[in-house]
């Protein structure tokens, strides 16, 4: 039951945040991060291009990532999980690149830079490297990266969960960005690493299970 509710949480978190990049295109200039840059900024024609690549692909691959951790999907509808993962894949490595590119632009300074720019490295990386597993047929390591890579696509998710909490605390909202600049991904790559090391001793225990060569070729020879 309680799984239930937190897969059902889950989902509906990575969809409404999947979305809300469309807000942008139906609430015009007037909305959310504009109000937060500079008229110059706002000219900038490789910001607005970087800006809304990073904001669109980033809502698709929220929107069509979550789905994939579902294990029925994965082992009933295998060509729907492909089609979903490619999908992500290629809307996650543009919007990663594009998302270093905008993080040199943040409020905050160089604090909030880095810490956008490191989860944007982080976001790319783990992507291409859960793809070039999949092509080599490491089903294992291409399960590994795409924890990690979707829990640097959920820092979407958490940072809206974290930034009006901390800007309460702090009733400034350039403080509260700085730390959400990190802490919006860096407890989802924890939480990833401790689930994937898991899935490691899980594997480690499943093959100590397993009968060793030399004993089922004695165990043959005693048969």
């Amino acid at each position: 039951m309680m799984k239930n509710i937190g897969w059902f949480i889950f989902g509906l978190m990575a969809i409404s945040i999947g979305l809300y990049p469309s807000m942008y295109f139906i609430m015009g200039r007037d909305f959310g991060v504009f109000n937060s840059k500079t008229n110059e900024v706002l000219a900038d024609l490789g910001w607005n291009s970087a800006f809304y690549l990073h904001i669109t692909l980033g809502g698709i691959a929220l929107f069509v990532g979550w789905p994939q951790f579902n294990k029925k999907l994965r082992t009933t509808r295998l060509n729907l999980h492909r089609i979903l993962g490619k999908i992500y894949v290629f809307a996650a490595l543009p919007s990663g690149l594009a998302g270093f590119f905008i993080a040199w632009f943040a409020i905050g300074g160089m604090i909030s830079s880095i810490g956008f720019a490191l989860l944007a490295i982080y976001w790319f990386s783990t992507t291409l490297s859960a793809y070039l597993a999949i092509r080599q047929r490491n089903l294992l390591l291409h399960e590994k990266m795409m924890i990690f890579s979707y829990s640097a696509c959920f820092a979407a998710v958490t940072l809206r969960i974290w930034l009006p909490l901390l800007e309460m605390w702090f009733d400034d909202f350039v403080p509260a960005f700085r730390i959400v600049a990190w802490l919006s991904w860096v407890p989802n790559l924890l939480f990833a690493f401790f689930i994937t090391r898991r899935m490691t001793k899980d594997q480690r225990m499943a093959e100590d299970q397993r009968p060793k060569p030399a004993l089922d070729a004695q165990l043959n020879t005693l048969n």
